[in-house]
């Protein structure tokens, strides 16, 4: 423990603990976001956009839509967010990088911050390392999205782009 560590504290550690701060309040809304519909769910977007024109910041609808995204993710795809994922999301909120390894969930994780971003409606962008990647999890956590009222966009390395809709049949 260097001097000033031992003055200061860890600044890694003041950040985790107000991650799991956030978690926690997250995790309080768990049962009240279980008991919605899947309709209600999905209205729950117009009220954060409501609350958000209205001069609430990102930073104060954040736990009810990261544990919205949860439940939604928890119905559609039958996966529901670890703890450690919310804090990797509320890290990406923050402009901070998530380091994960492989088949720790990065895919699901990036779903609540990029749901809490596009609810002012100005788009938010991911990128990943290659088209099928792109593809991939466009329909596969679009359905987590779409659910929600949102649509997926994907832009290809060829020029190629089209937007993801689970209802289109061909």
């Amino acid at each position: 423990m260097s001097f000033l560590t031992s003055i200061f504290g860890d600044p890694n550690e003041k950040v985790l603990q107000e991650f799991n701060g956030a978690v926690e309040k997250i995790n309080q809304l768990e049962e009240r976001t279980k008991a919605l519909s899947l309709e209600e769910l999905k209205a729950q977007t117009t009220r954060f956009r409501e609350r958000l024109q209205k001069g609430e910041a990102l930073d104060d609808v954040l736990p009810e839509a990261f544990a919205t995204v949860r439940e939604a993710a928890h119905r559609v795809l039958g996966q529901r967010h670890y703890d450690v994922q919310l804090m990797g999301g509320i890290a990406l909120h923050n402009g901070s990088i998530a380091e994960m390894r492989t088949g720790e969930g990065k895919t699901l994780t990036s779903t609540a911050p990029l749901y809490l971003n596009a609810l002012p409606g100005k788009g938010v962008h991911l990128v990943t390392v290659n088209d099928y990647l792109a593809r991939r999890d466009a329909v596969w956590m679009g359905k987590v999205y779409h659910a929600l009222g949102l649509s997926v966009g994907i832009i290809q390395n060829q020029g190629v782009s089209y937007v993801y809709d689970p209802d289109f049949k061909a």
